[in-house]
């Protein structure tokens, strides 16, 4: 594969004094601004509320457990035949990637650390199943071991610009195009902080599909990988069904499928499920297209977001590596740069469409029980509402 240049200054990361700081700056602003930016989500849907928080300690545990199995001295020989297969794969071209991808496992499939990981999967359920105040999921990353100081702050600013558009379109008060203006305030805000803050600008999808670390994630960890999807399928879902059911009365309280169906989804601790997970990583446009109508630029923010925590997820998850914390300082640098690696609109569309929606986890209110990939729309015997308008 080509890899692109990320043509950015390196951080240094004083972890343990940086986290600290931030730690107490987020525990402080997390009880000043809760109620100003998640009592809407959590007055309308409690249940998505309790969730989303579930989600992000979640995520950072699933970071810290990867970098343990990396860590373990027992997997060097494991690691060792990983690192020559992905080594192998990153020397492919697109095309052949892209080929590659179309058959990957479910997280019901056992990756390289078998036994590791399905110990990890185990208490990332229960995690997952637990109650978690707005603090725990305010601090999460910033307490996680495997994340750099500076990609705590980079993602959880991310994560309080993602609970403001939630909470916008959570409020049944507020009109649809009152929304809109809201999200374009909240957006702004968001990239008033030019340093923490990702392109609102799509970046070319060879920053994932062709970076050094590709592929470790889903490779090393499907398991792993398919329930950090899964959740990340339901939260696109269900902003999905909130939008659907205010622009369109006979999708109101659809937020309860999606519910049901990310429950299936996740299935049992060993990662059996019912529905079908994710193999590769959602994104706006194929599971919240009434996001990417309503509002193209929070979309595209939220989808940068998005690709920089798999990045990371990529490099955490790649075995052997040596400069680890600095590979993920330069890879938040490269998507917080307003400038470098900028695509079309339509290149954004293509790359994230071309994996396909089933592959990305389905539908959040269609049916959609076999790929579509390589398929006429006639054919696909599928409802799905997409009705989008790319940005000017």
């Amino acid at each position: 594969m080509n890899t692109p240049h990320f043509s950015s200054s390196q951080f240094t990361s004083f972890r343990g004094v940086r986290i600290s700081l931030v730690f107490l700056l987020t525990g402080l602003l997390c009880a000043s601004c809760g109620a100003q930016s998640g009592d809407e989500l959590q007055a309308e849907y409690p249940q998505l509320a309790e969730l989303y928080n579930a989600f992000d300690v979640t995520h950072a545990a699933l970071l810290d457990a990867m970098a343990e199995i990396n860590a373990d001295p027992a997997t060097q020989e494991t690691r060792n035949q990983l690192h020559m297969q992905l080594s192998a794969k990153a020397n492919m071209s697109m095309a052949e990637y892209m080929r590659a991808s179309t058959a990957h496992g479910d997280m019901s499939n056992d990756g390289p650390y078998s036994e590791l990981e399905g110990a990890a999967r185990r208490e990332l359920n229960d995690l997952v199943r637990g109650r978690h105040s707005d603090v725990d999921a305010a601090s999460a990353y910033m307490q996680s071991a495997a994340l750099t100081a500076r990609a705590a702050e980079v993602i959880q600013y991310g994560r309080d610009f993602e609970s403001r558009v939630w909470s916008i379109f959570a409020d049944p008060s507020a009109s649809i195009e009152s929304k809109r203006e809201t999200v374009d305030a909240a957006i702004q805000a968001y990239l008033a902080d030019n340093l923490n803050s990702v392109s609102a600008l799509p970046k070319s999808a060879a920053l994932w599909l062709a970076h050094d670390y590709v592929d470790a994630f889903r490779s090393a960890f499907p398991k792993l990988s398919g329930l950090s999807w899964a959740n990340q399928w339901l939260q696109l879902a269900s902003l999905e069904a909130i939008i659907l059911g205010q622009v369109d009365s006979q999708f109101a309280n659809s937020v309860d499928i999606t519910l049901d169906r990310y429950w299936k989804k996740v299935g049992s601790d060993t990662g059996m499920s019912m529905f079908p997970t994710p193999s590769e990583m959602p994104s706006v446009p194929a599971i919240a297209p009434q996001l990417y109508s309503q509002s193209p630029q929070a979309a595209i923010i939220i989808d940068n977001l998005n690709t920089l925590e798999f990045v990371i997820a990529d490099i955490i998850a790649y075995p052997n590596l040596e400069n680890r914390d600095a590979a993920i300082d330069v890879a938040v640098a490269e998507f917080t740069n307003k400038e470098s690696n900028i695509v079309a609109s339509i290149e954004y569309l293509s790359a994230v469409l071309r994996g396909g929606i089933y592959n990305q986890g389905g539908p959040a209110i269609g049916e959609l029980t076999v790929s579509e990939r390589n398929r006429s729309r006639s054919a696909m015997d599928m409802q799905h509402n997409m009705t989008m308008s790319a940005p000017n």
